[in-house]
């Protein structure tokens, strides 16, 4: 059986790739190249599949993004520890 899922990539503050899959939730990688995270991602939803296979848990379906991401930064202001 094949899958097809949308894959977000940023890059890193240290350098190199982080990636993640929406609709696969806490499956995050990171690499040094974004040919690297992606051949890491690739292989982190090959296991995250056949985990859900081993465990008789359904395979989710891709979560198609209608919309570009927002950025945004959000200010808080927390008091300081007494």
């Amino acid at each position: 059986m094949e899958y097809s899922y949308t894959v977000l990539f940023e890059p890193a503050e240290e350098g190199g790739y982080v990636a993640f899959c929406p609709a696969l939730p806490g499956l995050v990688t990171e690499g040094d190249t974004y040919e690297e995270v992606r051949t890491r991602v690739k292989e982190a939803i090959e296991g995250y599949l056949e985990s859900l296979q081993k465990d008789g848990l359904p395979i989710p379906a891709d979560k198609k993004l209608t919309l570009d991401p927002v950025k945004e930064e959000i200010r808080i202001a927390i008091p300081e520890p007494a």
